[in-house]
């Protein structure tokens, strides 16, 4: 199977963007992990898939995100900005207003006039049967054991599951090696996506995330609406925080209010058109 693919990346986050809308797709996870392998593949964070939307007076296409293991997963911040970017490039649509489909439900992307993409991230919801995260009442921070450690967290969902730790230096903190250990950890059904943040001041974090399924990433942007959220709710930041991730910033905003979805403004690149053979 012959496959065209468009190579992108959100601040160092980086896809391979597929079209399914004009040509045949059948990728099973073996397949997936294959364009993925940054040695013997493509090479990649993610995989994105366009596909016609299953209710189009909701929607103008679906958004499918596959993680570099070959798992589906609700939701990604940097990839809804490269997918609205590809799909006005590859003249799928002229729509400056993109609303997708996504596993974790409907969102809109807004290509702004400079060609950074603003994304409506959702509302963040903090119940724990939600996320999922197994605890016995909503908190705004929970504890988990790690190798005997107590670890303290927040814990949102964004579309898709994530614990963020604040921490005093994000620098040196133990990513590798405490990122997959929480990302398992039973109390994750679904497992999670990791955020380890120091609040620089009120309107800036600084963030690294352990993406479920990938490992540490350049930038993450549900992660940093994750950690926007975790940290607004504490009252520890303001309504609008740029977010630092070794990638880049982006910048996010949210009111607080329950009701209220995150807004999330970053860039995309396009790298290369090509195709492979599988």
């Amino acid at each position: 199977m012959r496959l065209e693919f468009t190579k992108m990346h959100g601040l160092g986050n980086d896809f391979v963007v597929i079209d399914g809308t004009r040509q045949a797709i059948r990728l099973d996870e073996p397949a997936l992990r294959h364009l993925a392998d940054r040695h013997f593949g493509i090479g990649c964070d993610q995989i994105l898939l366009v596909e016609p939307p299953g209710n189009p007076a909701q929607a103008l296409f679906r958004y499918r995100i596959f993680n570099a293991d070959g798992s589906e997963v609700e939701q990604c911040g940097n990839g809804a900005r490269c997918f609205a970017r590809f799909v006005r490039e590859q003249g799928l649509t002229e729509a400056r207003e993109i609303p997708v489909e996504t596993l974790g439900g409907r969102i809109v992307l807004h290509v702004e006039d400079d060609g950074q993409v603003r994304v409506n991230m959702g509302r963040p919801v903090f119940d724990p049967e939600a996320i999922p995260l197994i605890a016995e009442a909503e908190a705004e921070r929970y504890q988990l054991e790690v190798d005997g450690a107590p670890v303290t967290f927040g814990a949102v969902s964004m579309g898709n599951p994530h614990a963020v730790l604040l921490l005093d230096d994000v620098a040196h903190a133990p990513v590798a090696t405490l990122g997959p250990r929480i990302e398992n950890h039973p109390r994750f059904p679904n497992r999670v996506n990791v955020g380890f943040a120091t609040i620089a001041d009120r309107g800036h974090i600084v963030l690294r995330v352990f993406e479920r399924g990938v490992g540490e990433t350049l930038a993450c942007g549900s992660g940093a609406a994750a950690a926007m959220a975790v940290a607004r709710r504490l009252g520890a930041v303001d309504e609008r925080v740029r977010v630092s991730l070794p990638g880049g910033d982006l910048m996010l905003s949210w009111t607080g209010n329950a009701d209220a979805p995150v807004l999330l403004t970053g860039p995309a690149t396009t790298v290369f058109n090509g195709w492979i053979e599988l």
